[in-house]
């Protein structure tokens, strides 16, 4: 009975051996994956490591370009602000001698006036002059000065009405502006960035001068940054006459004067009668629907090297809404035009 017993224990001890070898025999086994996953794991892990050196070289590397990329920005701001400063500064000083000139011209045109008037009672009083006064008068051409003379010093006062419209318009433009809004003239603005830009306005050899519209409505001073907001004018307008100049590619001059360049300015008080609107339109080349979803990114623009930064729409975007607390949207049709349309709160 004993020996039965024993045999019993025996074959239940072997096969608790059996279970033991396969337990040890499926942990060596789960050891050994486990080893194959820590080491992929591992591997993993240093993959993750080298990528991220990388990434973190590479942050470092565009963190110190944005360090030299906002030094240059600020070079340049401080560069234009200081132009703007000697702009404003020599406009100034050409309205003194212009004035000066201005001044001068109208005591000049009576001075002459009275002198021919006074040529004239000697012709009257003396009809027969010596054949030296008569040989005078034919070599100066006495007939033609008299018509001449007039219209040469209403030139000359037309020119200098000219120079200190720029003058002033440049003033208008490049005035500085303070960290505090001021009261402006939006009109004023417009029509300083429109003189500046009358040399791309004007009629050239391959085609007739762009046309400007100027729908000006009842419109409040508005409380601005004035310098930052011709900014953005002079940027839509730039913009529109290039639209334009692209259009008449492939184009003869009669075909261009026949369908002519426009440009229509167009301001007016919203339906609440606290933000004013200003719509800068032109019947250029238009804008496509895909271009129109990032035209006012940063850096973004179409325009071939050398010729467009991205930076122009961009900017007005951010003067627009950021600093006015407005909107700055876009309509636009290819082939037809576009339209910029600016709302900016009165105060």
């Amino acid at each position: 009975m004993e020996n039965v017993d024993d045999k019993q224990e025996i074959k239940e001890i072997k096969k608790a051996n059996r279970i033991i070898q396969k337990k040890l025999e499926r942990s060596e086994s789960d050891r050994i994956k486990l080893e194959d996953i820590n080491k992929k794991k591992e591997c993993l892990l240093r993959k993750v490591i080298d990528e991220l050196k990388q990434y973190q070289n590479k942050l470092e590397e565009r963190s110190h370009e944005l360090e030299v990329m906002l030094l240059n920005f600020q070079i340049m701001q401080n560069k234009m602000s200081t132009l703007g400063s000697l702009v404003a500064d020599v406009a100034h000083e050409i309205n003194n001698p212009v004035g000066f000139i201005a001044g001068n011209l109208t005591p000049a045109q009576e001075y002459i006036q009275n002198l021919l008037h006074l040529i004239d009672l000697y012709q009257q009083t003396y009809p027969k002059a010596s054949q030296e006064i008569q040989e005078t008068i034919q070599m100066i051409d006495l007939e033609y000065v008299r018509e001449d003379l007039p219209k040469l010093i209403f030139s000359m006062k037309e020119g200098t009405d000219r120079i200190s419209n720029i003058s002033n318009s440049l003033r208008t433009f490049s005035r500085a502006d303070t960290e505090q809004k001021v009261l402006f003239n939006l009109h004023e603005g417009i029509n300083s960035t429109l003189v500046i830009l009358k040399h791309r306005l004007k009629a050239n050899k391959i085609r007739p001068a762009i046309e400007i519209v100027q729908n000006y409505g009842e419109v409040p001073l508005v409380e601005c940054l004035p310098g930052q907001l011709n900014q953005v004018f002079m940027n839509l307008l730039a913009n529109a006459i290039d639209a334009l100049e692209e259009s008449n590619s492939g184009l003869s001059f009669n075909e261009i004067k026949a369908n002519p360049n426009q440009i229509t300015i167009h301001t007016a008080l919203t339906e609440d009668n606290h933000h004013v609107s200003i719509r800068i339109q032109d019947n250029g080349v238009g804008i496509s629907a895909d271009v129109q979803q990032k035209m006012f990114d940063h850096l973004f623009t179409t325009k071939s090297v050398g010729k467009g930064t991205g930076l122009g729409l961009s900017i007005a975007y951010q003067i627009i809404v950021q600093k006015h607390r407005g909107s700055l949207e876009v309509n636009s049709v290819l082939k037809e035009g576009s339209e910029f349309i600016i709302t900016i709160p009165i105060y």
